[in-house]
């Protein structure tokens, strides 16, 4: 059954729940106020590998968070976390990361098909996925290696929940783009597709190489939760009520995403429960 009393959680938090541990080497090179995935930073969870394919990553993958799936009718809960940044004011993101793919490149201008990345087709569990139309869901375009610095942009095209398709405005990924930076995709949806939501990506095309291959994809998320980190270098705690005790689905690949307000991701540490119940 699920948890829906405080004696419930109480209980869970001191006799049944999986520990969550955050230990992750500063990312350098990002850009204050740009989306920064902890995927690839060394530490704990262990350094995640450049996903080569489309794919549904889970707890079992190297990089996420671990904890034990339920069985039905015990559901899990992210219940108490605390974490710490070398960095002031930061803001650390927990997302269930559903989907991604990698190994394009940022220095062609033909276009660049992306297969498979479509989470009808992937068989994205309902639990993972949220509301029925996408809604819940968030995509990016992620880098997992540097590019050049000469400016570009990115035309993407993307199916919708409606299964019609069209092109996102245009990304600018040229000149600074950096390992770990992470571009919303969703902000992009033109005026003439509001309403509608992302379900896959196609293909990608390039204004102008930036003047290195690098290495860079794309990934859907699912937030579950934030904690503000105001003050570099001070534990900043957060219980289930401060969390609003996100329920964390069956295999669900828990990573961090950290907002920084300088030019590096800081060093991140933390830890927490997850209470299953």
């Amino acid at each position: 059954m699920a948890i829906t009393t405080r004696d419930q959680l109480i209980d869970a938090l001191g006799n049944n729940s999986s520990r969550v541990i955050l230990d992750k080497a500063s990312l350098a090179n990002q850009v204050a106020g740009r989306m920064c995935s902890m995927w690839r930073a060394t530490g704990q969870p262990a350094q995640a590998a450049i996903p080569t394919t489309a794919a549904i990553p889970t707890n079992a993958t190297t990089g996420a968070m671990g904890f034990t799936n339920q069985t039905a009718p015990a559901t899990s809960y992210l219940a108490w976390l605390w974490a710490t940044s070398s960095n002031s004011a930061t803001t650390l993101e927990i997302h269930d990361r559903v989907a991604h793919l990698g190994g394009l490149v940022l220095n062609v201008t033909t276009s660049q098909t992306v297969t498979g990345l479509n989470l009808s087709t992937l068989g994205l569990a309902a639990d993972r996925r949220g509301d029925a139309n996408y809604s819940d869901l968030q995509w990016w375009l992620e880098v997992y290696a540097d590019g050049g610095a000469t400016a570009s942009n990115a035309t993407i095209n993307v199916t919708y929940n409606d299964a019609s398709t069209g092109n996102l405005t245009v990304v600018a990924v040229g000149g600074t783009i950096r390992a770990g930076m992470m571009f919303p995709l969703t902000p992009l949806i033109p005026s003439a597709d509001q309403g509608k939501f992302i379900l896959g990506i196609n293909s990608v095309i390039l204004s102008a190489s930036t003047g290195a291959a690098g290495n860079f994809g794309f990934t859907c998320t699912r937030p579950r939760s934030l904690l503000t980190l105001p003050l570099a270098n001070k534990s900043e705690p957060a219980d289930w009520a401060q969390l609003g005790l996100p329920e964390v689905a069956n295999n669900s690949c828990l990573q961090a995403v950290v907002l920084p307000t300088t030019n590096t991701s800081g060093t991140l540490r933390g830890g927490g429960k997850i209470a299953h119940g």
